[in-house]
């Protein structure tokens, strides 16, 4: 019997995304057979990597956060798959969460509940919260709107106590409502803590959303913090497929290999509407409670007593779209629910959420999100049927 490989997680395991690397990573040597895992305890950053000069293995995979990571993984010459945003290892495969989809939801899901201000709160050390604060703000800016940065770009970590106090004082300065996009949920924690502090109401005055749906943390939150879950347990896996490629002697591009987001896990944090209008707040709500019985255009025009024509202008102006888009919006997330959630067929689906042919729900579901909503369903599943909306 040939031996087993023997392989390096430097990893850390201190937070819920890194643990979800670690479950995808086991998820794959379950499928396709064992390695020899080394793994040490350790926190995000760090460099005491004397050990790995000795370790006598085959491969490794890492988070290389900082310079003196990236250069003790790499001088071994081993084969290396990189798992942070940094890209201190160019010769190395990368792969990692897709940072512009994930701005990409947060930015949508402010924008969609009204917000006009909106802001991105990042952590300066780190490369992913950069990407993420470019692709939020550029989001934002084509959606004709102005974003509100803190820290200031080119400004370096505060001290705790500092941060804390110039945190608070950077959300109270700015204008209301406004929508915060957090670089991750410990960032979102701390804006909440703020919030709270400074007496401003959540999610009324401030709507904050975070990263990495740390169930613990964001359920400890007061209110409970919306996230956006990313595929952390996907990421693991095809970072240990292309570790077992490269260590057969299989060629492997150093590219970047980017891990779409599971979805938004919706908390109180962001279960407002950031809108002065009270027919739409209210055509809204009758939207999102009528939504299982199938709904029309003309029974929202009926409820909220204006015409269509003043109703779908309102609509423009505060969410930037129709009623009948609104009701398409809701009645989407209520598919991808039923699909993940229950063992209901897509027949039943369809008249649960007003389709008279499941063959247009089909075809329409495909053209929303690039998946029939077979393959849609099987796929959530294998991931543990987390993509919440």
């Amino acid at each position: 019997m040939p031996r087993s490989r023997r392989v390096a997680l430097i990893i850390e395991t201190s937070n819920e995304y890194a643990r979800g690397l670690l479950h995808g990573i086991r998820s794959y040597l379950h499928e396709h057979g064992t390695w020899e895992i080394y793994l040490r305890e350790g926190s995000r950053g760090e460099a005491a990597l004397d050990w790995l000069a000795r370790w006598k293995g085959d491969g490794i995979i890492a988070r290389m956060e900082n310079s003196q990571i990236a250069r003790a993984v790499m001088a071994r010459g081993l084969p290396v798959i990189d798992l942070s945003a940094a890209r201190l290892a160019l010769d190395a495969p990368m792969v990692e969460t897709d940072d512009a989809a994930i701005a990409t939801l947060a930015a949508e899901h402010l924008l969609e509940r009204g917000y006009r201000h909106l802001a991105f709160c990042g952590d300066p050390r780190f490369r992913w919260s950069q990407d993420r604060r470019d692709h939020f703000t550029a989001h934002v800016h084509e959606a004709g709107h102005d974003c509100h940065v803190y820290p200031p770009r080119g400004k370096g970590r505060r001290r705790a106590g500092d941060e804390h106090k110039a945190l608070a004082t950077w959300v109270n300065g700015l204008p209301k409502p406004v929508g915060i996009m957090a670089c991750y949920d410990m960032r979102g924690r701390q804006i909440l803590e703020a919030c709270r502090e400074i007496g401003v109401a959540v999610p009324d005055q401030v709507a904050v959303i975070g990263v990495d749906n740390d169930e613990l943390l964001c359920d400890l939150s007061e209110p409970p913090l919306s996230s956006i879950a990313p595929d952390s347990e996907r990421t693991g896996y095809v970072a240990a497929e292309l570790l077992d490629r490269m260590m057969a002697g299989r060629k492997v591009a150093p590219d970047a290999y980017h891990i779409k987001p599971l979805g938004i896990v919706c908390r109180q944090s962001t279960d407002a509407l950031a809108v002065a209008d009270l027919e739409v707040i209210q055509a809204v709500r009758f939207i999102r409670e009528a939504a299982r019985k199938g709904i029309k255009v003309e029974e929202v025009v009926e409820h909220v007593g204006l015409s269509r024509r003043a109703l779908d202008a309102r609509f423009r102006r505060w969410l930037g779209h129709t009623v009948h888009d609104e009701i398409r919006r809701v009645q989407l997330d209520l598919v991808k629910q039923l699909l993940v959630e229950t063992q209901l067929p897509l027949t039943r689906i369809a008249a649960q959420v007003g389709f008279d042919h499941v063959e247009y729900l089909s075809v329409w579901f495909k053209r929303e999100t690039g998946q029939p909503p077979s393959v849609f369903r099987e796929a959530q599943r294998k991931r543990g049927g987390r993509g919440e909306v």
